[in-house]
C-alpha cells in the first residue's frame, strides 16, 4: 500500500479545505443546520469517508502531520476558563447551584449507564465511558481530548477517537430533537403559568446589543487575547507535567490545568482591575481552535474500526437517550422548582446534557419563542454547560477510572 505523507502546510489546507466544505453542505442542507451539526463534523465524516474510499479502492494510504492537534485543542479549553467570570455567578442565583448539582447527578449516571451496557455485552468499559458523560456532556471537544488519552498508554484503546466521535454525534441530533418536546410535555403536564408569547424577547435588547458592539477587534486587542491563550497553554502545560511527576496517584487530561489557568488569570486581571477579557474576541479565537482541532480528528478516525463496535455503541446510546429524557422529566424539572423556568433549563439540559451548550441555547430559545423567555434559564444554562460541566465531569470521569 503507497502512503502519502503531509507536512504542517499541506494537513493544515486539508484542515480547512474541511471546515469550508463543511460549512458549505451545512448551508445547503437544511437538516445540518436545524440540528447545529458542526461544520467540522460534516466536512470531517465526508473527509474520513472519501479517505476510506481511497484506502480501499485506490491502495493510497493518507498520513497527517498531527503537530497542530494539541495546541488546538488546549486553546479551545483555554478559552473557556477566561470566559468564566465569577462575577456573573450571583445572577444565577440559588437555582444556579441547584442546577449544578443536578446535572453533576446525570453526569455519574450517564456513566454508570455506559460502563454497565459495555461490560454487559463484553466490551472494553472504556466505551461506556466515551458514549457516557464524556460526550453525551462534554461533546465532540471533550470526547476527542479525553479519546487521546484512551488511546495512550496505560489505556491503549485504539478505536477511542472513533467511539468518540460518533457518540458525540449521534448526541448532538437526539439533544436536539429531544428538548423542546420534552418542555412543551413539562408546561401542559402541569399546566405551568407562561410570560405569553413574547418571541420579541427572545432577541437581544438594542441597548445590550449596541454595547455588544461598541468594542471592536483591533490588531491589538486581538495580540492581547492570543497572549492569554499562549500563557494558559504555557502555565496549562508545565503545572500537568509537573502534577504527573508527582505521581500521586491520580491524573488529569492537560486540557483541565489549561482550563483552570484561564479561570484563575481572567478573574485575577479582572479582580485587580489589570486588564477585561474580550469575550467576543476569546470566544472567537476558542470556536476556530475547536473547528480546526474537529476537522483533524474527524478526517483522521479509521471508519472500518467504527463499523466493527457500532452494535455496543449504539445499544448504549439508545439508552443514555431514553436516561436523558426521564432525567430532565423527572429530576432536572422537580428540583429546579417546578415552573416556566424548570421547563425551560429541562429543554436546555436536553441539549447539553446530550451534546452541547449551542443545542441547549437552540432548545430554549424554540421553546422561548413559543411560550415566553425564561431570563433565568439564559443565564444558568451557558454558565453551567460551557463552563462547570467541564470541570465536574473530568472529576467524575476520574472517578469512574480509578475504579478499574
Amino acid at each position: 500500500m503507497q502512503t502519502i505523507s503531509f507536512d504542517f502546510y499541506s494537513t493544515l489546507v486539508v484542515m480547512v479545505l474541511v471546515l469550508l466544505l463543511g460549512a458549505f453542505l451545512n448551508s445547503r442542507i437544511k437538516v445540518l443546520s436545524k440540528y447545529n451539526i458542526p461544520e467540522a463534523v460534516v466536512g470531517g465524516i465526508i473527509a474520513a469517508s472519501l479517505f476510506l474510499l481511497l484506502r480501499v479502492f485506490g491502495d493510497i494510504k493518507l498520513s497527517f502531520d498531527g503537530s497542530l492537534k494539541d495546541p488546538l485543542m488546549l486553546a479551545f479549553f483555554s478559552s473557556i476558563g477566561l470566559l468564566a467570570d465569577f462575577s456573573s455567578l450571583k445572577k444565577g442565583g440559588k437555582k444556579l447551584f441547584i442546577f449544578l448539582v443536578v446535572i453533576s447527578v446525570l453526569l455519574v449516571l450517564q456513566n454508570a449507564v455506559g460502563i454497565g451496557i459495555a461490560t454487559a455485552l463484553g466490551q472494553n468499559y472504556l466505551i461506556g465511558l466515551l458514549a457516557g458523560s464524556i460526550t453525551m456532556s462534554g461533546g465532540h471537544g471533550t470526547g476527542a481530548a479525553w479519546a487521546s488519552v484512551f488511546g495512550a498508554e496505560p489505556y491503549s484503546f485504539a478505536g477511542a477517537l472513533e467511539v468518540a466521535m460518533a457518540a458525540a454525534t449521534f448526541g448532538l441530533v437526539i439533544g436536539g430533537i429531544i428538548g423542546g418536546p420534552v418542555a412543551t410535555y413539562l408546561i401542559k403536564k402541569h399546566n405551568l403559568k407562561t410570560p405569553g408569547d413574547s418571541a420579541e424577547s427572545v432577541h437581544i435588547p438594542i441597548t445590550e446589543l449596541e454595547a455588544y458592539k461598541e468594542r471592536k477587534i483591533t490588531q491589538n486587542s486581538f495580540t492581547q487575547s492570543l497572549a492569554l491563550l499562549a500563557i494558559c497553554l504555557l502555565v496549562g502545560v508545565y503545572v500537568a507535567d509537573f502534577v504527573k511527576g508527582l505521581e500521586l496517584g491520580f491524573t488529569l487530561p492537560t486540557f483541565v490545568y489549561c482550563l483552570f489557568t484561564g479561570v484563575i488569570l481572567r478573574n485575577s486581571l479582572s479582580a485587580l482591575k489589570i486588564h477585561e477579557v474580550f469575550d467576543r474576541e476569546v470566544g472567537l479565537l476558542g470556536n476556530v481552535s475547536l473547528a480546526l482541532f474537529l476537522a483533524f480528528a474527524l478526517m483522521s478516525i479509521d471508519l472500518v474500526q467504527l463499523a466493527n463496535l457500532a452494535l455496543p455503541i449504539f445499544s448504549v446510546l439508545f439508552v443514555q437517550s431514553v436516561l436523558m429524557v426521564f432525567f430532565a422529566i423527572f429530576v432536572t424539572f422537580r428540583f429546579c422548582g417546578k415552573d416556566y423556568d424548570a421547563a425551560v433549563l429541562s429543554a436546555g439540559h436536553c441539549g447539553f446534557g446530550m451534546g452541547a451548550t449551542p443545542t441547549a441555547m437552540v432548545n430554549m430559545q424554540a421553546v422561548c419563542k413559543n411560550y415566553g423567555m425564561s431570563h433565568t434559564a439564559f443565564i444558568i444554562v451557558p454558565l453551567c454547560g460551557a463552563f462547570f460541566i467541564d470541570i465536574v465531569n473530568a472529576i467524575v470521569i476520574n472517578g469512574f477510572l480509578s475504579l478499574f
